[in-house]
């Protein structure tokens, strides 16, 4: 599992996998969207019925090895290609106020257009989150978290605690997951982190914050669904590993 997110338009759970992304519902088994077995990477929601990825072609696709920056408007039937087609492989994006930050090959790339790219800071890191404002932009890496308050252009030192993933939703409402799997919360953008609780299933995959109570995170084999801000988890969907 490489990404999760829901839809504003209907409040579905999508996961994007190795093999394509799915849909998942509580109980239920999780459902292929469309007819495409690719690799996404990257995954995330821009709006209703709206998603960007990256990732690679499926072997046999028409699609490339590296299929660059990609989006759907379908809610995931239909994928096309806006740019790096061969190029690029992001494998973070996030967006606030109508810009994309993405992470690829080391290095920090920044789009308002989704067609070209302005590169930008080089560094060792593992996953991206812009602030709601689009005013401060951070990394996970094996320092801690790093912050930059220029764009991307540069970030400062790594502070502790170390993070794998981290989501933004709201101002004051910064979650982070450590590699163990424990899920903290920062109201003042990754100065100060309040542990919360450890999300089951071993070593983590993805995690998006919806908003302040709802939060989604993947482990090696299942997805888990928190409705009180990170407190308590139950599972939400069981994927082989």
């Amino acid at each position: 599992m490489h990404g999760l997110g829901v839809d504003p338009a209907d409040g579905r759970v999508y996961v994007a996998t190795h093999t394509g992304v799915y849909t998942v519902t509580k109980g239920g088994k999780p459902k292929l969207v469309g007819d495409g077995e690719d690799d996404f990477m990257g995954f995330t929601v821009t709006g209703e019925n709206t998603f960007i990825a990256s990732g690679h072609g499926a072997e046999g696709s028409d699609r490339p090895g590296n299929v660059g920056l990609i989006e759907t408007k379908d809610a995931g039937r239909s994928w096309t290609s806006r740019s790096l087609s061969g190029e690029a492989d992001f494998h973070s994006l996030d967006s606030a106020e109508g810009t994309v930050y993405g992470y690829e090959a080391g290095r920090v790339r920044v789009s308002s257009d989704l067609k070209s790219w302005d590169d930008r800071a080089t560094l060792d890191a593992l996953d991206l989150a812009v602030s709601p404002a689009g005013d401060k932009l951070l990394a996970t890496t094996a320092d801690g978290v790093v912050a930059s308050t220029d764009g991307g252009h540069t970030f400062g030192k790594g502070a502790e605690p170390v993070q794998a993933f981290l989501s933004w939703p709201a101002e004051k409402s910064l979650f982070g997951i450590d590699p163990s799997g424990m899920l903290s919360s920062s109201a003042d953008g990754g100065k100060t982190w309040k542990q919360l609780a450890t999300v089951p299933g071993g070593q983590p995959q993805a995690l998006t914050a919806v908003d302040a109570e709802h939060v989604l995170a993947a482990t090696q084999t299942a997805v888990y669904e928190s409705l009180d801000g990170g407190k308590t988890f139950t599972e939400l969907a069981l994927l082989a590993s």
